[in-house]
């Protein structure tokens, strides 16, 4: 008889087997992945959010494919090289998928000052992937990423090592990309940041898929707005966005815990 596949999801918790730095970074990052799903861009059980984790080894934690981003805890994360070897992973059938090393840790290996990076393929993101014009500073949200951000052709799926230089030339020093006909990405020096960045993008693609539904002109600011606006979003102009936004993130995820029958994020 053929043995069943394990897909359990009751993972035992292993905060006492890692480091507390490493635990940190991984219940952010679970929180991280449950916060995409509170606010509509997951794409069923596809995608990755990765962290790098603290140390010298140069490891990621990444999801295992085939769990829905709503239950994804802090015990369930499989740790990774940046040539997506499996360092560690739990006991189950649920693998590390290809394509989540192939981006993720192109963009690690060549960005040390980025410890966070979230890939999405949402309905608006996908749409403004797809416009020649990319994405239009027609509101303050888009504005911040005016001269900010890059764009990297389709290639077909990633599963091509060939194709991380040019993701990693695409996305310079900025840290948003969009990856035509493909989706969104975001990066940061830290997972709420990381996340706050991704939160405006997709805000500012829905809003513009919004706009040009309906067929009307649209308003530009001044090129010295543009670049007056997009300067003060910058790090180290004001405050890192993200950072003060997060206690209240977790917040709102504690308080739906309360409902809901997934694991706590933090476990």
């Amino acid at each position: 008889m053929d043995k069943l596949p394990n897909y359990r999801t009751d993972f035992r918790s292993i905060r006492d087997e890692v480091s507390a730095d490493e635990w940190r970074v991984r219940v952010e990052l679970a929180a991280c992945y449950r916060l995409v799903d509170a606010y509509g861009m997951t794409d069923l059980t596809y995608n990755h959010i990765t962290a790098r984790v603290p140390g010298p080894e140069h490891h990621i934690l990444i999801n295992l494919y085939g769990l829905l981003y709503r239950e994804i805890t802090a015990s369930s994360l499989a740790k990774i090289d940046l040539d997506g070897n499996v360092i560690w992973k739990p006991d189950t059938d649920y693998y590390v998928n290809k394509a989540g090393y192939v981006i993720h840790g192109a963009i690690h290996r060549a960005r040390p000052d980025v410890r966070a990076i979230i890939h999405t393929h949402t309905r608006a993101g996908m749409a403004v992937a797809a416009m020649r014009c990319g994405l239009l500073p027609i509101s303050q949200t888009s504005i911040r990423f005016e001269g900010h951000i890059g764009y990297h052709d389709y290639e077909g799926p990633a599963i091509d090592l060939s194709e991380q230089a040019r993701l990693v030339r695409d996305l310079g020093t900025h840290n948003a990309l969009i990856l035509r006909s493909h989706g969104l990405l975001a990066c940061g020096p830290s997972i709420p940041e990381a996340f706050n960045t991704m939160y405006q993008l997709e805000l500012a693609c829905r809003t513009q898929v919004d706009a040009m539904a309906a067929r009307t002109d649209l308003v530009v600011p001044s090129k010295q707005t543009l670049e007056k606006t997009a300067h003060l979003y910058q790090p180290g102009t004001r405050r890192p966005y993200g950072i003060l936004e997060w206690p209240a993130m977790l917040r709102l995820l504690d308080a739906e815990q309360k409902a809901s029958a997934f694991p706590p994020y933090w476990s």
